[in-house]
């Protein structure tokens, strides 16, 4: 009988193997030009280091649980034996990677029979690491700090909202996603577009914008990420009656949660 790994041990895991994946991460900044393909378009890269750096993780997790499945945006998937499956970005803001732009990310989750339950998402340029088990609540812990608890943001109305965004990799999704925004903007404080789903739906937990929207999201973009975010008490969901990224993943601060997918149904209504 196979005995249901408790969260905190899987988390512990992902922790450890991020760090180390980030570190490889960081070794290879400087040669991230130079060893670029494209995917499902021409803006869509992948290097070589994201490759490696899958590999390693894929390593160090089945290495530790041979009998575990394994989900990763690069190619690596394996069905397991035990009821949990990791889900992995080795760097989720490849763009951000190879220009040099601050805000690339190690995202590592663990599914139990399906349901997250344990994340961690590790900015390799900055070393913050966000991390959430389920029903433990979700951290951030800075280099050489203690964890702090994250509780997301409570704006006072959608008008005083900072929203983040991102956009798909086609130009025809980058049409639609546009005119969205273009109606969106005179209705929020700003708009930001950091270039890592991951690290935007952390930045919702820790209250550094007030909502977060995209089509197009990929499991492995947002499996750690929407984990910490609800974790944190963000209202983490799809349009009203749809599951989360199915087509359109939302995470927002509670206090402006229903006037934010009001607003959203009616524009993605209107853009489709």
């Amino acid at each position: 009988m196979t005995t249901t790994p408790e969260p905190a041990d899987l988390l512990d895991l992902a922790v450890s193997t991020a760090r180390e994946a980030a570190d490889l991460v960081a070794r290879g900044r400087a040669s991230a030009a130079e060893q670029v393909d494209v995917k499902s378009s021409p803006v869509d890269m992948v290097t070589a280091v994201d490759r490696a750096c899958e590999e390693l993780v894929t390593s160090r997790l089945l290495g530790a649980r041979p009998d575990d499945g394994l989900l990763g945006e690069e190619g690596g998937e394996r069905t397991g034996t035990s009821g949990v499956r990791w889900v992995v970005d080795p760097i989720d803001g490849t763009t951000n990677f190879v220009y040099g732009l601050p805000a690339y990310a190690v995202s590592i989750a663990a599914e139990v029979d399906g349901q997250a339950v344990a994340g961690v998402v590790l900015n390799a340029a900055t070393g913050e690491l966000f991390s959430a088990t389920a029903g433990g609540g979700a951290h951030l812990t800075l280099p050489g700090a203690e964890p702090v608890r994250l509780t997301g943001s409570r704006p006072a109305s959608l008008g005083q909202a900072l929203v983040a965004t991102g956009f798909g990799y086609r130009a025809e999704q980058r049409r639609a996603q546009a005119a969205v925004v273009a109606e969106l903007l005179p209705e929020v404080r700003d708009i930001r577009r950091h270039g890592s789903a991951a690290l935007d739906l952390c930045t919702v937990a820790g209250g550094r914008v007030d909502a977060y929207y995209e089509m197009h999201l990929n499991r492995w973009d947002v499996a750690a990420g929407a984990l910490v975010a609800a974790e944190a008490g963000v209202v983490v969901t799809g349009l009203p009656g749809r599951p989360f990224a199915e087509p359109l993943g939302i995470a927002v601060a509670p206090s402006v949660a229903d006037e934010f997918l009001a607003l959203l149904t009616r524009l993605h209504r209107v853009a489709t």
